[in-house]
């Protein structure tokens, strides 16, 4: 007589153990994409800049310039990177040395308080800037 019970029991084990890594490689690959979706350089937002309005604002667009940027929530921005004014003036210094003709452009949220300004206009005075831009959009 030939008793199957114990093989069945191992057959379904098996099956139950398959199950489950084949659920966890699903799990994780589906967490990867998603964040490899969602974390995405391109998909990143930008800086959400509102400009002040000026009747008179130019467009002003050079190869050696830097943008400094004020947003509202306070950071200061040189380019894309996060600053600390003492990082910005050895920044701006370095730069400047390398080119007296440097083109400076201020982009401040029109929500930002004036002192803000005023600190990042105190660094740029001290540096010597000659060519200071302050960035409006046209009304």
């Amino acid at each position: 007589m030939k008793i199957g019970g114990r093989h069945n029991y191992i057959m379904s084990l098996e099956s139950v153990a398959m199950t489950d890594i084949i659920m966890n490689m699903f799990i994780f690959f589906f967490i990867s994409f998603s964040l490899l979706y969602t974390f995405n350089p391109n998909r990143v937002q930008k800086l959400d800049i509102k400009l002040p309005k000026a009747a008179n604002a130019s467009n002003i667009e050079k190869q050696d310039q830097v943008n400094i940027t004020l947003s509202k929530d306070g950071p200061i921005y040189l380019g894309e990177d996060m600053v600390t004014i003492r990082e910005l003036k050895a920044v701006v210094s370095a730069k400047l040395k390398s080119n007296p003709e440097l083109i400076v452009i201020l982009r401040a949220d029109k929500l930002v308080g004036f002192h803000k300004i005023v600190d990042i206009l105190d660094v740029l005075t001290e540096l010597g800037i000659t060519n200071l831009n302050i960035a409006a959009v046209k009304d």
